[in-house]
């Protein structure tokens, strides 16, 4: 297995080891029905093209999970209103709230699949979605990151603010631009963003080196690409929030390298196959993302948290467009359908200095 950071002492690497094992077998019986339903559904369907290594337009985006649960005790002292983060770099960061190839000046702007695709077929399931969301991706041509350089992402998108009765308030809708360092070492400016006409250095107390929290072209090119093994790292790497489901954490950890990050087809791969190994993803036939494109969907549900988290892809060329979550059940007078937060990726590529745009000089 790929080394990813130095790992646990041997009890609790045991300890968590066991942990996803016990996850794995509660499981079982789950992926036996689904192994067998699409056993049968696949007789059913036009043969699927030869699986590729995917592609690479991953991301990092914030560590804590938009994912607030609420409870319905009524004698519960109410905290107070907390706002759902927006996808940002995942470092806690001395900021505002209001922080989700190539070469140098002339980065060539990446869709997240990456080259054209065969299109999504109407009935097939997540898993074969996903095989062929990282065939499709597998097709894109993406040189090695520089040290030097940065991820230029720009997204729209907006998050919700929770409310001591349950509720929640969106934000406005509005566009940002962000700017990552590929740097592998520890740094404490991490990135820079443009939002509502000003821009912010993007921090972290005390530095942070590449890692699950920033992943780098680097740090990611070092990730295992074994589908099987890549899960069992993420699992291991993963902190789930009070009162979400560890698969869940797993899954949206997964969504968070496929936003506004780069790196090599064969990790990006991995990723969307070791997706579509957590139980519990399914497939939403019209999902439209925060652009208001219309695409087909990957979805997972937390029923312990109440919430579920989509990410939409586009229908023809199966290219990353960008994820939101939502209620999935009545809580106070949050209401089941109610947004939490959404953001679509519009442009990305790689630049050599902050406030450089792709295809332009810097500012």
């Amino acid at each position: 297995m790929n080394a990813v950071g130095s790992g646990p002492a041997r009890p609790e690497r045991e300890r968590e080891d066991a942990a996803y094992e016990d996850t794995a077998r509660e499981d079982a019986a789950y992926d036996a029905y689904e192994d067998t339903a699409c056993e049968e559904l696949a007789r059913l369907l036009p043969p699927v093209p030869a699986e590729r290594d995917v592609p690479s337009a991953p991301y990092l985006h914030h560590k804590d999970r938009l994912m607030q649960h609420i409870d319905d005790d009524q004698n519960r002292t109410p905290a107070p209103a907390r706002k759902v983060r927006r996808r940002l770099p995942r470092p806690a960061l001395l900021m505002p709230a209001a922080a989700l190839a190539l070469a140098g000046a002339l980065a060539v702007t990446l869709t997240s699949g990456g080259g054209s695709g065969d299109g999504a077929h109407p009935r097939e399931t997540a898993t074969v979605l996903l095989d062929r969301i990282a065939g499709t991706a597998a097709k894109s041509d993406v040189k090695p990151v520089r040290q030097d350089q940065f991820v230029y992402v720009q997204s729209v998108g907006r998050g919700a603010e929770l409310k001591d009765d349950g509720s929640s308030e969106l934000e406005p809708r509005g566009e940002r631009e962000v700017w990552l360092s590929q740097r592998v070492k520890r740094i404490t400016k991490i990135g820079e963003i443009h939002e509502g006409g000003s821009y912010f250095p993007l921090r972290e107390l005390g530095g942070s080196p590449a890692g699950i929290n920033r992943p780098t072209y680097q740090w990611l090119a070092s990730l295992p690409t074994d589908p099987d093994v890549l899960l069992k790292e993420l699992y291991r790497m993963t902190d789930a929030d009070e009162g979400q489901e560890k698969a869940q954490a797993v899954f949206d950890q997964i969504g968070s390298l496929l936003g506004e990050t780069v790196m090599p087809p064969e990790n990006a791969a991995a990723l969307y196959k070791a997706a579509a190994k957590i139980p519990g993803v399914t497939r939403h036939e019209d999902a439209v993302d925060a652009a208001g494109r219309h695409g087909v969907g990957i979805v997972r549900t937390d029923e312990r948290g109440s919430s579920a988290t989509e990410w939409v892809f586009d229908r023809d060329s199966l290219a990353y467009l960008g994820e939101h979550s939502y209620r999935t059940k009545d809580a106070g007078a949050g209401k089941k359908g109610d947004v939490l937060s959404e953001r679509a990726v519009l442009k990305r590529g790689i630049v050599d200095a902050y406030r450089q745009r792709p295809g332009s000089a810097a500012n």
